[in-house]
């Protein structure tokens, strides 16, 4: 594992969002026989196995090396950024063997999703928030850099008030989030749920899947380098 390459924060914003996508494959009662630790060492195992074969451009994806990432590997989703015969086998027999995927091709997919979404906070800008704010992610309690999160998304708004779901004075309301966090709220509900059932970070804080992401958040160290 403790190549110069997993000490880096891609390494563990690319654990991250393995593990969100393993929360979401997951049944509610496989979750729930399923421990904290054994999600962190499952992730860390999986990354481990994925990371070595992946191109170098995606290993090195910044926001200031978005335009040539998106110049070699224009769309990493495609079969053609990344082959199934250069991903690590015992990556796809894990998922296979655990019952997260049903077979190989499935499981190929779940890794092209997993860095997509991987490439999409890596090349994202720096929230200009950071400088202004100290307090701790509402969810994960980390003391990290924050965005701040719409409780009520934007794109609903029109919507929100023409069904009478929140007065006005609501739709600015915000929580901040560290970035990992806030990615974990827009994956597990969309906007209009959010908008009209989880519009608090009590709310959010209700559903189980938000607290088996918030145990794991708390035990990971953001904004720092871990090795």
């Amino acid at each position: 594992m403790h190549s110069s390459a997993s000490s880096t924060s891609q390494f563990y914003l690319f654990k991250d969002c393995l593990a969100r996508r393993i929360l979401q494959y997951q049944t509610a009662g496989d979750a729930d026989d399923a421990s904290d630790s054994a999600l962190d060492d499952f992730a860390t195992y999986l990354t481990t196995e994925a990371w070595p074969t992946l191109p170098s451009a995606l290993k090195e994806a910044t926001y200031e090396a978005r335009g040539s990432l998106r110049q070699s590997i224009p769309d990493v989703e495609s079969e053609d950024a990344l082959s199934l015969d250069s991903t690590s086998a015992a990556f796809i027999e894990s998922l296979v063997s655990y019952g997260i995927v049903s077979d190989d091709d499935e499981a190929f997919r779940f890794l092209r999703r997993a860095l997509a979404e991987y490439v999409e906070q890596a090349c994202a800008p720096p929230p200009v928030w950071s400088s202004t704010r100290s307090k701790e992610c509402e969810i994960c309690q980390q003391e990290v850099p924050l965005t701040y999160h719409h409780l009520i998304p934007k794109s609903v708004h029109a919507k929100v008030l023409k069904k009478g779901w929140h007065p006005e004075s609501m739709l600015n309301s915000v929580a901040w989030l560290c970035r990992p966090c806030h990615s974990a709220v827009h994956q597990v509900a969309r906007c209009e749920d959010l908008a009209r059932n989880f519009y608090t970070v009590g709310l959010l804080l209700e559903r189980e899947d938000i607290q088996r992401w918030q145990k794991y958040a708390a035990k990971q160290r953001y904004g720092v380098r871990r090795g």
